[in-house]
């Protein structure tokens, strides 16, 4: 996805309004530290960043922080030819609104909170945009 993003042919897939959950990896690893450093914690956690997105806003932003158009969307269609629908439909157009509600009630901070924080952090190397 990355290479045609800064190729300037990125876009949003299907109709967009998918929602993606997506967490920075620096949070991974804060938020596995931070649950290892409180052993009474206990049961299953969400590792996401508290503000999934939809895939049209995910899209503007990566074209954003990467200064490049994001004006060529995906059709369903064409993707249920080159993967099949049973596959697209289970992953790229698949919607998840995953928020990581007891983390943030345990007390994690997030490093990089917002897509547009992490996704500078990630991609800009010099961490300016």
């Amino acid at each position: 996805m990355l290479p045609l993003f800064r190729a300037g042919v990125g876009g949003k897939i299907g109709n967009g309004k998918q929602f993606m959950s997506w967490i920075d990896e620096a949070d991974v690893c804060g938020a596995m530290q931070f649950l290892l450093e409180h052993p009474t914690f206990e049961g299953p956690v969400n590792l996401s960043a508290p503000d999934p997105i939809r895939n049209a806003e995910f899209t503007k932003t990566l074209g954003k922080v990467l200064g490049r158009p994001t004006i060529l969307p995906v059709p369903a269609f064409a993707l249920y030819l080159v993967f099949g629908k049973d596959m697209v439909d289970a992953t790229l157009l698949q919607s998840q609104r995953v928020r990581p509600k007891r983390l943030l009630e345990a007390g994690y901070a997030f490093q990089y909170p917002t897509l547009r924080s992490s996704l500078v952090h990630l991609l800009i190397p010099t961490g300016r945009s």
